[in-house]
């Protein structure tokens, strides 16, 4: 994004593509910003990597909602997009170095719990097959750590399947691809939640928490309104967050689980992150752990990401990702592909026999 020039490409093709059937109000808002010539050489003060329009409209986000920039916020609550455009670049203008700021100290949050309609059926599916009483889930790249709540929300498949608690404030629905049910198997004792992230987000925490709401576009109503209810959620179990690197901070995590209880690891889309090297260090690591005792993952990763994971002769960057469940500490192996998903879970389909 070196010049003015392909800055204005960049915010441009964001509005008119990207934002277009997602955000009208940050549609018109990215273009005005590709319009401003002010606009854009404020924004060329930012390191190179953290241009992109998705960090810059969070940031100027966080300072509506942190209420230091209040016409904007005021813009945001109406739906204006003209007045949105506008008060956004004067904020830029007048804000710059707080822009500057956040995206410097913050990186891109995409929070889902989405994901936990997957999660669900594949952890309660290893604990009956392990034959847990108890669980510890270990969420790896967990960010704020939301899908360790994965047994207190409520889910309603398409199939008219409901999994979970049906009267939690986080209720989720995912689509039922084929004409196999997920199974039904009750979620057993979560006794541990524990994620680890390179930067974790404390959710009991304001600014925190406020960052991932400026992550989500203004008016995504529904996003956010769920996006609350999940924090909300989450800070009355806070989970343990541990910072550092999946395949370092992996020992410790497994470690806090107690003895009576599996470890389950969970990795959702966190391996492609990590070069081809440390995905097989992060599997080594797994299989280090449960020299001792038994230590299950579930994955839900692009065809291909996951070492071991069968493909199904699936082709990579096919639209779908696999969701996997293996188990270690045992004399063999075992690792099996248990369905595919798309859109972070909001289809599935369910391919193992329970």
């Amino acid at each position: 994004m070196g010049t003015a020039r392909t800055l204005a490409q960049v915010y441009r093709r964001f509005g008119e593509v990207d934002a277009a059937t997602t955000s009208p109000l940050y549609e018109r808002v990215a273009v005005a910003l590709s319009e401003s010539d002010a606009a854009l050489r404020a924004i060329e003060t930012v390191p190179a990597r953290k241009r992109h329009p998705t960090m810059i409209l969070a940031a100027l986000h966080d300072l509506a909602l942190e209420g230091r920039a209040p016409a904007l916020a005021d813009a945001y609550a109406a739906g204006d997009g003209e007045a949105a455009a506008g008060t956004a670049i004067e904020t830029l203008l007048r804000m710059t170095d707080a822009v500057v700021a956040i995206v410097a100290n913050r990186r891109m949050r995409t929070d889902e719990t989405g994901r936990c309609a997957v999660l669900y059926p594949v952890i309660a599916e290893v604990a009956r097959r392990v034959g847990a009483s108890a669980v510890g889930l270990i969420d790896v790249g967990c960010s704020a750590g939301l899908n360790l709540s994965v047994d207190r929300v409520g889910i309603t498949y398409s199939n008219g399947q409901t999994l979970g608690d049906p009267s939690s404030p986080v209720q989720m629905k995912s689509s039922i691809v084929g004409s196999r049910p997920v199974p039904t198997w009750a979620m057993p004792e979560v006794v541990a939640r524990i994620g680890i992230d390179a930067d974790p987000v404390d959710v009991t925490d304001a600014a925190g928490a406020r960052w991932l709401r400026a992550c989500l576009p203004p008016d995504q109503r529904e996003a956010v309104a769920r996006l609350d209810a999940e924090l909300a959620l989450a800070a009355t179990a806070p989970p343990l967050l541990l910072r550092g690197g999946a395949v370092d901070m992996l020992p410790e995590a497994i470690a806090r689980v107690h003895p009576d209880a599996l470890p389950v690891v969970i990795t959702t889309w966190a391996l492609s992150k990590l070069p081809a090297e440390s995905r097989l260090r992060f599997l080594h690591g797994l299989e280090e752990a449960a020299a001792g005792r038994v230590v299950a993952w579930v994955s839900a990763e692009g065809v291909g990401v996951a070492p071991t994971v069968p493909t199904l002769g699936d082709r990579r960057a096919s639209g779908h990702s696999i969701m996997g469940l293996a188990v270690f500490g045992r004399p063999v192996a075992d690792v099996e592909v248990v369905g595919r998903c798309w859109s972070r879970g909001r289809m599935l389909a369910w391919l193992a026999n329970s």
